[in-house]
């Protein structure tokens, strides 16, 4: 069930039921009802606007409603246990949560330690891993990356772009920042295309890969076996 900020996450329905596709925001939301609209996948995705602090029994799917129930990206709440607790009761049969496994998507990590940069990694996924044992589940857990590129028309844009990741005290690295993407800015051979988010490309990127990593938790609802 997804219900935070980046993605919206899809836990599948029983056979021959549609799939519910949950999100907090209204604009992505919106998102989606266009998609189903243009696809005509009416009849096979039920959008359900529902947030982790929400009461699910009164807003959302009652205990054991879906088959698999998947939170993409999307874990961001106060009460970690608490939602990983809904998710379990939710499904039958499988429940997994997809969770940044080092820095956050906002940073590219790269840069912030060329630059002597300070960055907080994330051990969102580890707490989530321990929470999942003490509640008598038994998680595997994988990890993948996945690669974006950063891409502008000149390097001052470069470098107003990157500058969204110099705060928490590292606000006074936006000169070495400002090298940094000087000496690594590269020509893109795509420029102008589509980007992942459908916007042109621009004229230039770096020479290197943005990598963010992620760590895949999958585990059998622990309730399961008392249904």
């Amino acid at each position: 069930m997804g219900c935070g900020a980046g993605s919206i996450a899809i836990p599948l329905a029983q056979d021959g039921h549609p799939v519910i596709a949950a999100d907090f925001s209204p604009a992505m939301l919106g998102t989606l009802d266009a998609g189903i609209e243009y696809y005509g996948l009416e009849e096979l995705i039920t959008p359900l606007e529902l947030a982790w602090d929400d009461d699910w029994d009164l807003v959302g799917p009652v205990a054991k409603t879906v088959d698999v129930a998947f939170a993409s990206r999307s874990v961001t709440t106060t009460d970690l246990k608490g939602a990983l607790a809904k998710l379990d009761r939710t499904a039958r049969r499988r429940c997994a949560v997809t969770m940044v496994a080092n820095s956050s998507p906002r940073y590219d990590l790269h840069v912030m330690n060329a630059i002597g940069a300070s960055v907080t990694c994330s051990n969102g996924f580890v707490y989530a891993f321990n929470i999942l044992i003490q509640m008598g589940a038994l998680p595997q857990v994988s990890y993948f990356e996945s690669p974006r590129r950063d891409t502008f028309d000149s390097l001052e844009a470069g470098v107003t772009d990157f500058s969204r990741m110099l705060e928490h005290g590292n606000e006074d690295k936006i000169d070495r920042l400002r090298d940094y993407i000087a000496q690594h800015m590269i020509e893109n051979p795509h420029a102008g295309e589509p980007g992942s988010k459908g916007a042109p490309q621009g004229r230039y990127m770096l020479d290197h890969i943005r990598k963010v990593r992620w760590a895949f938790i999958a585990w059998a609802p622990v309730s399961a076996s008392r249904l």
